[in-house]
């Protein structure tokens, strides 16, 4: 795969994290030998130095606890469920809108997630982010349907070289029996 590829749709992800303590996303730019280079996701774009101790979550890492078999789902599925019922941005908002309110949002988007584990805190985070991302790295909303189409092929390939090779193993047992 080439490295624009795997740099396009949710794999952006991947570049971006919060940093605890601090509000806002960040892009990753580079490590150093002090801790981590990072750009702020908003209109000011700054350039800061997070320490080695600082607790810092890349946004790819991230899932949201369920009730289902699955323990958890990872943070980008929800996005990208968010964009199907939302649209570029959640208009909901974190500042004034009630628990009920944003449980609610939540339970829309994943109906299964843990309501005892996740908190109310949370779900402002993740509409936070979302609405961050939707703006200033819309890229990743807009390659993702792209990316869906090219495993299914990948499989097809394999299942054709799957099916080949006991073919060769035959031709070659009948090359040793002659």
């Amino acid at each position: 795969m080439s490295e624009t590829v795997e740099s396009t749709g949710m794999d952006l992800l991947k570049e971006v994290a919060n940093v605890s303590g601090k509000p806002g996303l960040f892009r990753i730019l580079k490590p150093s030998r002090a801790g981590v280079i990072v750009e702020s996701l908003d209109g000011k774009r700054e350039k800061t130095l997070i320490g080695p101790t600082a607790r810092v979550s890349v946004l790819k890492d991230v899932s949201i606890f369920t009730d289902g078999a699955e323990e958890s789902v990872a943070l980008s599925d929800v996005f990208l469920k968010i964009r199907e019922i939302h649209g570029e941005e959640v208009t909901l908002s974190v500042k004034t809108s009630s628990d009920k309110e944003l449980i609610e949002f939540l339970a829309e988007v994943l109906p299964e997630f843990d309501r005892s584990k996740v908190y109310v805190s949370d779900i402002k985070k993740v509409i936070t982010w979302y609405n961050l991302l939707s703006k200033h790295i819309p890229e990743a909303f807009v390659a993702t349907e792209g990316e869906v189409a090219e495993p299914v092929a990948e499989v097809a390939t394999e299942e054709e070289e799957v099916k080949e090779a006991p073919a060769k193993k035959a031709a070659k047992k009948e090359k040793s029996k002659a």
